[in-house]
């Protein structure tokens, strides 16, 4: 009776264990990494042990300080490549999002920069976001968040398409509520054919499909709507369906399309804080904001030039961390000249 109550608590513990990795993994589309961590299953796209010293380095050059923080509230950094292949050198990133976690008040919340958005890239020049990735990967696109939106974000989650394909059709599909203008695109990118409007479970093909659709509705900000819906979507299919030995196997089915800034240790203190806080409210945004941006042709390129920049932080940081009136740095204010119409 003994032997058959501590397997019954080792299988329980293991359910335990195995339902955090899976909530982490799901969570940001991509933290398969404590897979690695905890199991050994894997070669994940991670900077070794041995390059942690330059790894804190680098983590201290892209952050601010004297901006909102807060040990209740960890924000990481999530970027879609355009790519299937494992090389992102040159890739610019086609989505950009922020991750924030308050293990407080058990909210995550989402936050889409767009791509287009017109910025200032540290060291670089006067660009649209994506293109920082371009520039200087994944570490000087979190400098550029930081820098033009007074955040002090270290860590950074890169994934490839291949990895969201993976994802989708591990959780068994996502339900998505198909637009008459969408079909069409969604079927261009996938084998499997949807025929009608109304609510449909996309498979991963289409799902990445409907993610990347550009033109109908209301072009690009509407996609990044889409991609939210779809990471909502994941996030809550695969904590209702998946099994452990499933969350195992997709955590090593996704180790060759991810890279992530966070060693061992941080993503085991991650992980804990996870679980122990329960987090379960979702809520979504998008930067910048309709009534604070104006889109348009400047010198033959399309950018979305926020107005003000300053107006669009302060929201952020209300959204974020929930406390209304930040005020924006100097820096945001000089950010603010350069932008101007």
């Amino acid at each position: 009776m003994i032997t058959e109550n501590k397997n019954k608590k080792n299988s329980e513990r293991m359910k335990i264990v195995g339902s955090l990795v899976l909530f982490v993994v799901l969570l940001v589309s991509g933290f398969f990494y404590i897979g690695n961590t905890f199991f050994g299953l894997g070669n994940t796209n991670t900077m070794a042990a041995t390059e942690n010293e330059e790894k804190q380095n680098s983590k201290a050059e892209t952050t601010n300080k004297g901006v909102d923080e807060s040990n209740d509230i960890i924000n990481i950094a999530l970027f879609g490549i355009d790519t299937r292949a494992n090389d992102y050198d040159g890739s610019r990133a086609d989505t950009i999002m922020i991750v924030s976690l308050n293990t407080a008040n058990k909210k995550m919340k989402i936050t889409s920069i767009m791509r287009d958005t017109y910025v200032s890239i540290p060291g670089e020049t006067y660009d649209k976001i994506n293109h920082a990735f371009a520039f200087g990967g994944p570490e000087l696109t979190i400098k550029t968040i930081n820098e033009n939106f007074d955040m002090n974000i270290k860590d950074y989650i890169t994934l490839n398409f291949s990895a969201m394909e993976q994802i989708v059709d591990a959780v068994g599909g996502v339900d998505i509520d198909v637009k008459d203008y969408e079909i069409e695109y969604i079927n261009s990118g996938s084998s499997a054919k949807v025929t009608a409007v109304g609510v449909q479970t996309l498979n991963g093909q289409q799902a990445l499909a409907y993610s990347r659709i550009r033109y109908g509705g209301n072009g690009d900000f509407e996609r990044t709507d889409r991609q939210r819906t779809v990471l909502q979507n994941i996030i809550n299919k695969g904590l209702k369906n998946i099994s452990l030995p499933k969350a195992l196997a997709l955590i090593e089915t996704l180790s060759p399309y991810i890279e992530t800034s966070l060693d061992k240790g941080e993503v085991a203190s991650l992980a804990t804080s996870v679980f122990v806080s329960g987090i379960s409210d979702i809520k979504e945004t998008r930067l910048p904001l309709d009534d604070k941006s104006k889109g348009g042709i400047w010198d033959g390129v399309y950018y979305l030039k926020p107005k003000t920049l300053s107006d669009n932080v302060s929201y952020l940081h209300d959204f974020i961390y929930e406390q209304s009136g930040y005020v924006p740095s100097s820096t945001i204010e000089r950010i603010d000249e350069g932008i101007k119409f």
